[in-house]
């Protein structure tokens, strides 16, 4: 392939991987389209690359006609999506016009993409490969999502807001290095970035350290539903259960994405855990009572353990998180961040930890690219977007739900059940309009969040409420005062 054509195909995927990421949201596109690599276009078969056999066959089966719709805006001609796993940076083999095979990746050894690094990362090797617990059937094997080596203990750093999850993360390792259990199960909550995946993997990797005969699984509950899922389809559906049974140590990261019989199975998985004394960890962005798609039984257990929340970052854990990235980059470019850069960061990014290690990495790149001294005036400049995106308050779905139930009066369980009455239908279908409106949550994790609903669903919704409020100027009103409730 020519230079030229290597360059304008560049683009042509720049142009794509921007299009998902504003359809999908910026999380769902960090896990899911972030490492996949556009390898050539062949009459209407667009074929990508993934760095693992999961990514290859979760893309394929989740987001096939979504990335075929990106690619129509530049190429009419786009039909089908073939997704392989590159071995040595190659993707092999190249294609020809012929038809190709859809990836059908077994449950091997594979690891599902975590989600982004918490507030203390830095820069590290690759993750290392998960331990296999055991081999069911036919030589498929199980394993649990990657242990992100960045995500230790030393690494993690504490505040007010953290201190209590930090502790109990270190006496849950200490007390399974030592084969006791002392809280079970523990609950983990917070909202985005604030270190819940990061103490997980601290768990995971001390007690892994200090005794590597250990069962240790660490699963995304995307990775958890993919394993049922796949093993229901197999028909082995006994060897997952009877997998997950015989572990030592359970950590289950983002569990408000566990949906439908997954949901159930799990529920069965942390009876069996708790009555057999195995230590189980759970992180989710709510409360257990929140967890709607959960059983109201498997809910009291998870409430009946320890619930630990961590709060939003005070203005010395953010300063303290600002200067660990701050030092990892001097130590690594030989930079220097002057003090005043240091609190100016710490004062204007006042969202997550991750938006914080976007801010020091944003810095480390404008004086990398253009040489240009880290100063006040060039965070101002470098960080005015971030800082605007972060200015307004960030809207969840759970607020919409609240909200609406209590303006509707309609309870919040029946918003996510089936019924099919009018004074349920119209209620529910605002609630996704806004949920769509005002959230970077895509169509699917909307279905989800109501109830396990399809993305057509949500969409159905949408464009529904959209012509309601053409048609009724009270309804605009009133929508238009819904969302400035959300916003205060």
């Amino acid at each position: 392939m020519t230079d030229s054509n290597s360059e304008a195909q560049r683009e042509l995927w720049n142009r794509v991987r921007a299009r998902l990421k504003t359809a999908v949201g910026e999380d769902v596109f960090a896990s899911w389209f972030a490492r996949l690599e556009l390898e050539e276009i062949v009459d209407d078969l667009v074929h990508l690359s993934a760095p693992t056999r999961f990514l290859c066959s979760w893309v394929q089966s989740n987001y096939a006609d979504r990335i075929v719709e990106a690619f129509r805006h530049d190429v009419a001609e786009a039909g089908r999506l073939q997704v392989t796993m590159r071995v040595n940076g190659q993707a092999r083999p190249r294609l020809s016009a012929a038809p190709a095979p859809v990836v059908e990746a077994p449950i091997a050894q594979i690891a599902a993409p975590s989600a982004a690094a918490s507030a203390a990362d830095q820069a590290a090797p690759a993750p290392m490969s998960p331990r296999l617990t055991r081999e069911p059937a036919k030589g498929d094997a199980l394993s649990g999502s990657a242990i992100d080596p960045r995500m230790t203990f030393d690494s993690f750093v504490a505040g007010d807001a953290n201190e209590m999850a930090l502790g109990v993360a270190k006496q849950i390792a200490n007390a399974a290095i030592n084969n006791t259990v002392t809280f079970n199960p523990v609950y983990i909550h917070s909202t985005v970035g604030l270190g819940k995946s990061h103490l997980l993997n601290a768990i995971a990797h001390a007690v892994s350290q200090a005794d590597s005969t250990k069962n240790i699984v660490y699963l995304t509950a995307d990775h958890f539903m993919y394993h049922f899922i796949t093993a229901v389809q197999r028909q082995s559906a006994l060897g997952f259960k009877e997998w997950l049974r015989k572990v030592d140590l359970l950590l289950i990261d983002d569990m408000q994405f566990l949906q439908g019989k997954s949901a159930t199975e799990f529920g069965h998985t942390l009876g069996a855990l708790l009555t057999g004394a195995k230590q189980i960890v759970v992180a989710g962005d709510a409360p257990p009572r929140d967890l709607e798609m959960l059983d109201e039984r498997v809910r009291s257990r998870l409430s009946g353990g320890l619930v630990v929340p961590i709060s939003s970052f005070d203005i010395d854990l953010r300063r303290a998180i600002v200067q660990r990235r701050a030092e990892h980059a001097t130590a690594r470019f030989g930079m220097h961040f002057p003090t005043p850069v240091l609190d100016y960061v710490a004062r204007a990014v006042t969202s997550h930890g991750r938006d914080l290690d976007g801010a020091v990495n944003r810095l480390v790149a404008a004086n990398q690219l253009t040489g240009e001294l880290i100063t006040v005036p060039l965070a101002e400049k470098t960080l005015a977007d971030l800082i605007r995106a972060r200015d307004a308050k960030r809207v969840r779905i759970e607020d919409i739900l609240k909200i609406v139930s209590r303006h509707y009066k309609v309870p919040r369980n029946e918003l996510l059940s089936a019924r099919r009455s009018r004074d349920v239908v119209r209620p529910r279908q605002i609630a996704m309009y806004l949920a769509k409106a005002l959230t970077s949550r895509s169509l699917p994790e909307i279905g989800r969040r109501f109830g396990g609903r399809d993305h057509t669903t949500v969409l159905h919704s949408v464009r529904k409420v959209e012509q309601m409020i053409k048609d009724d100027l009270e309804l605009g009103q009133e929508i238009e005062l819904l969302k400035r409730m959300l916003e205060e």
